[in-house]
């Protein structure tokens, strides 16, 4: 290996601070944002990856393996006895059916597809459920395989143009719903397929709505990726936004929602950087969107509408590392009308972030109790609430140290 590689942390026995170092280097990110992100000074940082000051205590691992989006806490420990899943989550027992038919396509079959009429009414029916199930992820993993497979062979039996459009739009839509079951499972790279066929499916289909879908997706899968991804986030944000301009003074719900979440997630990934003026004007680009919907309006993929700009403005103070300002956000928000299932769980869970930001580690616990009742799924497959869950039980509060014990237990953090 070159003297100039960046050594792998996981070859050989490597200190703490080393691998921090490693695993932050990767990521594209400098000392000074993983300072801001963990509440610490650069220099401490750099005695950290220096070997000058001790491994940290749990809590402060478990921060640092959030914002270095470490998979398992072992990568960053070195080791094996805390190999616990962070941001990937334990393999559904759906991955497989699923991979697998996303991995084969119907070049030979005699099967006729369905029309496209049939297939857009089980899309419908597929995200209603994704949306009212609390275990919303064996729900729609179910599903997805034989809607794959079918949405493929739609395309392949197509016999005009405009039959192909179609086609491409549902199966574009297929692939958006597969990037929700795969979302924090133990397959990158199959994530990433996903991302793309759905990007070139929707560009074949010719239709704004699903360009901006697809675009959504792949921001976040981008940003998700780490610091390093970020301009690649906003650049393919940006650049859907730009091409939905032309449709915006006409739009119906379905584009000026898309459109709205999109100015959305360009502002979660201005929080994400730290830029905080930026992040809360896209927020109110977003929130002016939203007000030209109906009161009742619920986009089905992306949850846009009036009810949940005030649940976005708890992640953006969130993201933010704002403690007070989250809290507040928390009690500005009416979440109440959120159909979601998924969605509420997703808010519950930043209403924790902000609360144990603020030092409330008692409402943070509380927030994901809620969280669990609404989706359990949605918790035990996200690592922001494994993060809280697993720092809290190590407490010197026996009852904080109970209940967290005890909901780590639920989502399969902690043996029972």
């Amino acid at each position: 290996m070159s003297s100039d590689a960046t050594p792998d942390p996981f070859a050989e026995p490597v200190a703490f601070g080393q691998r921090m170092q490693i695993l932050r280097t990767r990521r594209g990110m400098s000392r000074n944002v993983l300072a801001g992100l963990l509440g610490k000074s650069p220099s401490w940082v750099k005695q950290i990856e220096g070997g000058r000051l001790h491994m940290p205590k749990l809590p402060m691992i478990l921060r640092i393996a959030e914002a270095l989006r470490v998979r398992d806490l072992s990568d960053l420990t070195g080791d094996q006895s805390m190999a616990i899943a962070m941001f990937t989550g334990p393999g559904h027992v759906r991955l497989p059916a699923v991979r697998a038919a996303l991995n084969t396509f119907p070049l030979t079959t005699r099967r006729e597809a369905p029309t496209a009429a049939h297939l857009r009414e089980r899309l419908v029916r597929a995200w209603g459920a994704r949306h009212s199930a609390p275990n919303h992820r064996d729900v729609i993993g179910a599903l997805l395989p034989e809607l794959i497979r079918d949405a493929q062979l739609a395309v392949l039996q197509a016999d005009s143009a405009g039959e192909r459009r179609v086609a491409q739009r549902l199966l574009s839509e297929a692939y958006s719903l597969s990037q929700f079951f795969l979302a924090y499972q133990p397959d990158a790279s199959l994530l990433w397929r996903v991302v793309e066929r759905g990007m070139i499916s929707a560009q074949e289909s010719e239709d704004p709505h699903t360009i901006g879908v697809s675009a959504w997706l792949a921001t976040q899968a981008h940003r998700d990726s780490g610091h390093a991804h970020f301009d690649a986030a906003d650049a393919v944000n940006l650049e859907t936004l730009r091409y939905l301009e032309a449709f915006l003074p006409d739009a119906g719900d379905e584009v000026l929602a898309i459109a709205g979440a999109l100015q959305f997630e360009a502002g979660y990934t201005a929080a994400r950087r730290g830029d905080a003026g930026t992040a809360w004007r896209y927020w109110d680009t977003a929130r002016a969107m939203a007000e030209r919907l109906p009161a009742d309006y619920y986009h089905p993929v992306t949850s846009f509408s009036r009810a949940v700009m005030g649940a976005h403005a708890v992640t953006l103070a969130v993201e933010l590392h704002a403690g007070a300002e989250s809290v507040r956000q928390v009690a500005a928000a009416d979440t109440t009308t959120i159909p979601s299932r998924p969605r509420r769980a997703r808010h519950r869970i930043e209403e924790a972030r902000g609360y144990q930001l603020d030092g409330q580690a008692e409402a943070a616990l509380a927030a994901l109790g809620k969280a669990y009742e609404a989706a359990p799924e949605t918790v035990r497959y996200n690592g922001y609430a494994r993060r809280i869950v697993l720092e809290e039980a190590e407490s010197k509060s026996p009852s904080q140290r109970r209940r967290a014990s005890e909901l780590a237990v639920r989502i399969g953090v902690l043996a029972a």
